[in-house]
């Protein structure tokens, strides 16, 4: 919608971090026309990428002129972001994300219609969680551009595009930059391959399994080794390398790893209920015949949002 002065067709105009020679204006009839005064709504073809809705509209002097004001714009953003605290490469996020708790997983959205833009942004928004979220960087309506990679490479946001593509320029100075470009035509499969990923992000949940119990029926010591314990397995099974438990008296005095495991003078993997076997304790020595040994192991679950 002009709002001051006439737009014409051959003007060189600015829009948001775009620019662009006007090469046609259509009137709201569907018509040609040459100019467009105040209060006159029309749609501009020629910007070398789509602006976003809102976006201050204005005529420039020349080409010069229109590439400096959008490659100051696009430096501002990425000053921007960098200023946030925004990492520029995967292990610095990863690192960063440690470091202050914060799990986001950056993106940048261009779509063939607005609606659908803001269709995908609301539907990614409710994905947050409080330890993860998903970052919208920018968003846009029109093909992926060589901005849209320069800002990805400087806030390490991965591209999609919903119904658009990558004009060559873009293709290139990804694959140059090690950018990902993610193209969809269907919101949901959008929706749940970002979910998916977000969920690589939570941290994974512990699992206790048990293994077994094995009573201390003699304790030994062996030169250059310490102290052994003659056990009984109770219940279950013993394996070496496993995570145990010393418990005295209905109290756990000390955890750590079952580093030697023997039948006779074999080292075997595990020791199955009812047979007798010896038993050595990383970097530990206190054992005492009637104390109990429980053995587990630990495994990582991983979440899903």
């Amino acid at each position: 919608l002009v709002q001051r002065g006439t737009l014409s067709v051959g003007d060189i105009v600015v829009a948001g971090s775009s620019w662009g020679r006007v090469r046609a204006l259509i009137d709201d009839k569907g018509k040609n026309v040459v100019k467009a005064g105040p209060s006159v709504p029309v749609e501009v073809l020629g910007f070398d990428s789509a602006p976003e809705a809102g976006d201050q509209f204005a005529v420039v002097e020349n080409e010069a002129r229109a590439r400096e004001i959008t490659d100051y714009r696009i430096r501002k953003r990425r000053e921007t972001l960098g200023t946030a605290g925004t990492a520029r490469t995967l292990e610095q996020m990863m690192q960063q994300l440690h470091e202050d708790g914060k799990k986001e997983f950056p993106l940048i959205i261009k779509g063939d219609v607005q609606g659908s833009v803001e269709a995908i942004a609301g539907a990614l928004q409710k994905l947050g969680t409080d330890e993860v979220e998903a970052r919208i960087v920018h968003s846009g309506v029109g093909g992926l551009t060589e901005s849209d990679v320069t800002l990805a490479t400087a806030s390490n946001a991965i591209l999609i595009g919903f119904n658009v593509r990558a004009n060559a320029q873009a293709k290139r100075f990804a694959e140059q930059e090690g950018v990902e470009i993610r193209y969809y035509n269907i919101i949901y499969d959008l929706v749940d391959d970002v979910k998916a990923a977000m969920s690589g992000l939570l941290d994974p949940t512990l699992r206790e399994i048990f293994l077994g119990n094995a009573e201390i029926r003699e304790v030994f010591n062996i030169s250059k080794i310490g102290k052994v314990a003659g056990c009984l397995v109770t219940d279950g099974r013993v394996e070496r390398g496993a995570k145990v438990r010393l418990i005295r008296d209905n109290v756990v005095i000390h955890e750590g790893t079952l580093s030697t495991l023997k039948r006779f003078k074999d080292e075997v993997k595990d020791v199955p209920a009812g047979q007798e076997c010896g038993m050595a304790f990383a970097n530990y020595q206190d054992i005492r015949e009637r104390d109990i040994i429980e053995c587990f192991q630990v495994e990582e679950v991983k979440r899903t949002l």
